[in-house]
């Protein structure tokens, strides 16, 4: 650790670094000796707390600091705050100027060490003095290793904030399915079993029991429409896989509408996702043709092309008088919403030719 190094090397200076005193030339030591201490601790300072162009002014003075302490002390481990700062001039800075600063710092000491020893030492002083600068490259290499889980830590905290807004995405997808859902269940079939009550209910008036009975058979024929729905609802809630096949045409059946069904090309199991939703769409359709058309043949086809699969749910126009007001809008938004959910297209519009001209049409095409 930085500052158990610091530590050390400041007592290892403390113990054998001579002369060291209150006058003369150990005084000057002394105040070497805590210049030299004072630059050492910087390297405990935070690396943002310091702006990069003074780093490398107080590195460069205490390199020559370091330098003045080998010049003037007599024995003991000076040598170490030249090695120790050269370390840390190599983890602190970027990789040019930390050369260039250990290159100062070897040729400096190598150069003092020169001047003080006597002939027969020249190689080894030089030598010691010029292998300063090597602890640049540890503390280099220590760099890297801190840059390196600096950016395995940013990635980690960036994965996992992609991950929380990926969650926080599928919550609000799932509500978004859920809320339609509960529109397709509840918002349809109450107002179809209000129509009827209300029907039900002008009709008391005229005496007329067979229409009443009729009017009210229809609300219990929705209830439990309605029953079946929420089935269908939990089954989707539950990802569960319902038979497209089968619970078309039981749909068709519980509305009225028998042998509606056309299946055109190979049957192939879809998966659960796609069922659900074309189910959820014919049963929107389905719905407002009641609604809109009532009394209206209704005629549904499945076409399984080879990489597509197409719903078609077709009306003729209204037989019965339409005792309905503006619907919310909310059922052909759910429709577009589940189709675009599975990469496909939806298109919906009057029939304008045709034995069913008049009607109105919903067609859904799921790639795949």
């Amino acid at each position: 650790m930085p500052w158990l190094m610091v530590a050390a090397t400041v007592i290892a200076g403390i113990v054998t670094i001579r002369p060291m005193g209150f006058s003369g030339l150990g005084l000057v030591v002394a105040l070497l000796f805590l210049v030299n201490c004072a630059v050492l601790a910087a390297r405990l300072l935070p690396e943002d707390l310091v702006p990069e162009r003074s780093v490398v002014v107080w590195l460069a003075l205490g390199v020559v600091a370091a330098a003045a302490l080998l010049g003037t002390s007599r024995t003991g481990s000076a040598y170490l705050f030249a090695f120790f700062l050269a370390g840390h001039i190599g983890y602190r800075l970027d990789t040019r100027p930390a050369l260039a600063l250990a290159a100062f710092c070897s040729l400096l000491c190598g150069g003092v060490l020169y001047l003080r020893a006597g002939p027969d030492n020249h190689a080894l002083t030089v030598v010691v003095g010029l292998a300063t600068g090597i602890a640049v490259l540890p503390g280099m290499a220590a760099r890297s290793r801190a840059q390196a889980t600096q950016a395995a830590i940013s990635a980690a905290e960036a994965s996992e904030r992609a991950a929380r807004a990926e969650a926080r995405t599928a919550v609000l997808t799932e509500r978004s399915r859920i809320a339609r859902d509960v529109h397709d269940v509840l918002a349809h079939s109450l107002a179809g079993i209000n129509m009827q009550l209300e029907l039900a209910d002008a009709l008391i008036d005229t005496g007329d029991l067979v229409k009443v009975r009729e009017a009210t058979g229809k609300a219990h024929s929705l209830v439990r429409e309605s029953l079946k729905q929420a089935q269908w609802t939990v089954h989707a809630l539950r990802e569960d896989s319902l038979p497209l096949q089968e619970s078309l045409i039981a749909m068709l059946e519980s509305s009225g509408h028998r042998n509606a069904l056309t299946v055109t090309g190979a049957v192939r199991e879809l998966p659960a996702q796609v069922t659900q939703n074309l189910l959820r769409i014919a049963q929107e359709a389905l719905t407002n043709a009641a609604r809109y058309a009532p009394g209206g043949e209704v005629g549904v086809q499945l076409r399984f092309a080879e990489g597509s699969t197409t719903l078609t749910i077709r009306n003729r126009p209204a037989t019965k008088p339409v005792a309905t007001g503006p619907g919310s809008g909310m059922g052909l938004i759910g429709m577009r919403e589940r189709v675009a959910l599975l990469g496909g297209t939806i298109t919906t519009g009057p029939v304008t030719e045709g034995p069913d001209r008049g009607g109105w049409q919903v067609e859904a095409v799921i790639p795949g």
